[in-house]
């Protein structure tokens, strides 16, 4: 699996936990690793945090489409 298959797959999940936040006011990563401050917590979200900054190089880079 490439990094950005992986990084896109993170965003995801982040997107639909800030989905839930939003709608249910219902945090699943604080909800699965003990809380917001948890040590677990945090690093997910950095993860997922990383995760998008590494997505950003992808608008950087033409698609294989647009390379014809």
């Amino acid at each position: 699996m490439s990094l950005d298959r992986l990084a896109l797959i993170l965003i995801v999940i982040g997107a639909l936990n800030w989905l839930l936040v939003g709608i249910a006011n219902f945090d699943v990563v604080a909800s699965l690793f003990g809380g917001t401050t948890s040590i677990l917590s945090r690093i997910i979200y950095i993860v997922i945090g990383l995760a998008g900054l590494w997505a950003i190089r992808l608008f950087m880079h033409p698609r294989a489409e647009e390379k014809k």
